[in-house]
């Protein structure tokens, strides 16, 4: 079991970016642009905002609001499949007999989102960049809290887009670009406890992003993972004893 105190949280997707959007579309669910249309990046310069593709885009767009005052904080980063519209597009050139573009490579590795931030917030604190098939969310959070335990706030930042029509056969996604960033704190915010549990399974076409989301929001106790390997994680909000 593991502590730690939620100090603000913040997610983003096609239509969605305030708390209040969120849990009305969780009670009442309605299909989501594949795309997203619109995120304000005015914080980071024209010219490097060129270099944030769509999963970046979403990513600052969840993590920056976060980030006003913070000079410096060490993150974690995890996406289930990393940028794989660009690497595909990559991998095509390649088939093709195309150059590879030297920029398109450095923007289709696993920590571009951490960089590209690390760049524009001139933050050169600690980036780890993970990536999961199973339980990304709460992995994500268990790399966050064991870090924070040498550091006083951690910034943990989870974001995917839609997997290109290729590969939709052979993995799930979510069918629209999303960005959940959540600020980690040792003395500021919500009681959480991050425990492993035995694993539950879920409601039909519930993902991970839909359990996490509507605990967030207050629609759910918990948050509860469960995988095929045997191994589950809940999180919750710790309860004081003399609260009834």
């Amino acid at each position: 079991m593991l502590s730690f105190k939620l100090q603000s949280w913040n997610a983003v997707a096609p239509g969605l970016e305030s708390e209040s959007q969120w849990r009305v579309w969780l009670q009442q669910p309605f299909p989501l642009s594949s795309e997203l249309h619109k995120v304000s990046l005015t914080q980071i310069s024209p010219i490097l905002r060129r270099r944030f593709t769509e999963l970046g885009r979403c990513a600052a767009g969840a993590a920056l609001p976060l980030l006003e005052g913070i000079d410096a904080i060490p993150g974690v980063f995890a996406s289930r499949h990393g940028d794989t519209p660009l690497t595909l597009s990559l991998l095509e050139g390649i088939a093709d007999d195309q150059p590879m573009s030297p920029t398109g490579f450095s923007l289709a590795v696993h920590n571009a989102v951490a960089g590209l931030l690390s760049i524009a917030r001139k933050d050169v604190s600690a980036a780890t960049s993970i990536a999961a098939s199973e339980n990304l969310m709460p992995l994500a959070l268990l790399e966050a809290v064991t870090q924070l335990q040498e550091r006083e706030q951690v910034l943990c930042l989870i974001y995917d887009v839609p997997l290109p029509e290729l590969y939709r056969p052979y993995a799930e996604s979510e069918s629209y670009p999303f960005a959940l960033a959540m600020l980690l704190s040792r003395s500021e915010g919500s009681d959480m406890v991050l425990e492993q549990i035995s694993p539950r399974r879920g409601l039909p076409g519930e993902s991970e992003l839909l359990r996490l989301m509507r605990f967030l929001c207050d629609l759910d106790a918990s948050a509860d993972f469960g995988s095929g390997s045997g191994v589950g994680w809940s999180l919750r909000r710790t309860v004081d004893a003399g609260e009834n």
